[in-house]
């Protein structure tokens, strides 16, 4: 199936690079910086970037196509984030199935290259009709093996697979 709309050029740069934004004032918490839920809308729109680079992004949703949840997600914070601040975030693919794609996003000073925060997440693909998880269309899953392809050359991140416990 040919999508109703243009995607971008398949970019397999390792890990993909591809987001950009600046930390905006009305993220800024009473402690002076960057808000945690603002961290996670941040990955968030850097996860929109990703999936712009499948065909799954919002025209994916708003052609009838399908949707894509996130099922489970982890946030790791590193450094502080102040109002206009840039923002620089890459994305790893880790794996992927049919219908799932795991992946890790860094969080990075958009100019000073120091890493704020990092997320790993297990991204769905959706039915639209039925809310289930289902396969991925030929060419996002073309698109997703050739990204992914390119990434497993990368070292797993050291911060990925972490789980929440106080050390004894």
């Amino acid at each position: 199936m040919a999508f109703p709309y243009p995607l971008p050029e398949l970019d397999l740069g390792a890990p993909f690079d591809g987001h950009r934004a600046v930390v905006r004032p009305e993220w800024i918490d009473a402690n002076g910086h960057m808000n945690v839920a603002y961290y996670a809308m941040a990955f968030d729109h850097g996860g929109d970037t990703f999936c712009d680079q499948l065909g799954i992004g919002w025209a994916y949703v708003e052609h009838g196509l399908g949707m894509t949840f996130v099922r489970e997600s982890h946030i790791v914070y590193e450094r502080e984030l102040h109002a206009g601040d840039p923002l620089r975030i890459t994305t790893q693919i880790l794996g992927h199935d049919d219908k799932r794609v795991h992946l890790f996003h860094a969080l990075y000073h958009g100019t000073e290259s120091w890493l704020a925060a990092v997320s790993e997440l297990m991204l769905v693909n959706v039915d639209r009709t039925t809310r289930r998880s289902a396969a991925w269309l030929p060419e996002s899953r073309r698109r997703l093996e050739a990204m992914a392809a390119a990434h497993a050359a990368l070292t797993r991140p050291e911060k990925a697979g972490r789980v929440i416990a106080i050390r004894r």
